[in-house]
């Protein structure tokens, strides 16, 4: 049996591949030192896990959830956006937890496109945007992010776009936004996102703004759905795999008008179900913590970011020093004379540009030479292909590692 014609274009996920290739270098005795992907290493705080571990041992808290979530978690995200946003979301109606966000933005995708229906996607962003509404059958437009211009939209070429017979000529779109944007680690002002609204209720348009990123090294987290009359356009994801050290667990979150929570639960009651109680428990328990925690977690980044500036600068690379998230983002040297050869016999996404450009060059010449991965920035669009994403989610030791292997390797 063929698979289906949906899946003709969406290549396997870039991590899932390359982990892969890493897993038989490791085999091989190479001991490569990852510094590609952005899962937290550290460990949540103790309350939560104590959480976890108190409610798991009831002998009641096993049996199937409420879709819409434990009443208890989802107070605890309307406090948690009041506090730390300034935004008043109804508990009861306006939150949908998730199995982690990643989840939700298939959801959205599900929910809302129909075959042919206009979807903007950021390049360079993240890759999932594109896959997700591909598989849902909407036309992928991309808008270009550019850094001459703060990697913030060219809101004349979307107009241009929405003006145009032949480039939109309707009004009517979903449009994926990302800030602080990942991989680009810019931030966000309050202009761009009074602009953003403005632009989609000029045209039509549904915003899913992806949050993730807003407390990691960034000391004032903003969300789309601050802006007055944002909650009519806005739909907006976010998640406490970064901000509190709990990607494995999966837990993430859907904030927005009632009508727009009401959409998305037809979808999702449909395919999964709720989340073991225990979690969504802990996950409140997470949600209370205060700003010393985050400091904590941003103290130790802060360092970490600092050894990746030294990293950066050993490979010539260019960077902004004032970015936000569990990444640097850089400008890779434009004078690489090696051919990069990653990946070329594989199945790949279109997301992930041609496979050439100096940010493959430097990916691929430093694994082989050195046995430290770093990613290159063309897997999240072609507007990525000179730059190169380092994480933050290595110790400080290892990332100093990872510099000596390089200065041994030149």
């Amino acid at each position: 049996m063929e698979t289906a014609k949906r899946l003709d274009d969406i290549g396997e996920y870039y991590f899932s591949q390359k982990l892969r290739e890493i897993d038989e270098m490791n085999k091989a005795g190479k001991q490569v030192i990852n510094l590609g992907i952005g899962s937290p290493d550290m460990p949540p705080h103790p309350d939560v896990i104590k959480t976890l571990h108190e409610e798991a041992l009831k002998p009641n808290q096993h049996g199937y959830q409420n879709y819409k979530g434990s009443p208890v978690l989802r107070n605890a995200i309307s406090k948690w956006y009041k506090k730390w946003y300034d935004v008043e979301v109804n508990a009861d109606t306006e939150i949908l937890p998730l199995i982690g966000s990643k989840e939700g933005i298939m959801h959205i995708c599900m929910t809302y496109i129909n075959e042919g229906d206009v979807v903007l996607i950021p390049n360079p962003g993240y890759p999932t945007y594109r896959a997700a509404a591909k598989i849902a059958g909407g036309k992928i437009i991309e808008y270009t992010l550019k850094e001459e211009n703060n990697w913030f939209p060219d809101f004349k070429e979307l107009e241009n776009f929405f003006s145009s017979p032949t480039g939109g000529g309707r009004e009517g779109a979903l449009m994926f936004v990302n800030y602080p944007q990942m991989p680009t680690g810019k931030l966000p002002t309050k202009e761009l996102f009074i602009q953003l609204i403005a632009f989609a209720k000029k045209h039509n348009i549904l915003i899913v703004h992806d949050n993730p990123y807003s407390f990691i090294l960034n000391d004032t987290p903003i969300s789309l759905l601050g802006v007055d009359g944002a909650k009519d356009v806005v739909i907006e994801l976010n998640s406490i795999s970064k901000s509190h050290n709990m990607a494995g667990w999966r837990i993430g979150m859907l904030v927005g008008a009632k009508e727009r929570i009401d959409d998305v639960l037809r979808f999702k009651s449909n395919m999964d179900s709720g989340m073991f109680l225990p979690m969504q428990l802990a996950a409140a328990k997470a949600l209370e913590l205060g700003k010393d925690w985050y400091n904590e977690v941003n103290k130790v980044y802060r360092v970490r970011r600092e050894k990746v500036f030294e990293l950066l600068k050993l490979l010539n690379c260019s960077f902004d020093k004032n970015q936000a998230g569990l990444f640097v983002w850089a400008s890779a040297p434009s004078d690489s004379k090696q051919n990069s050869k990653l990946l070329k016999s594989s199945k790949v996404s279109p997301t992930w540009g041609d496979l050439e450009g100096a940010g493959y060059e430097l990916s691929d010449k430093i694994l082989q030479e050195s046995n430290v991965f770093i990613t290159p920035g063309g897997i999240f669009g072609s507007a990525g292909n000179k730059y190169v994403r380092v994480s933050l989610c290595a110790t400080e030791q290892k990332i100093e590692e990872a510099i000596q292997r390089i200065k041994s390797s030149k």
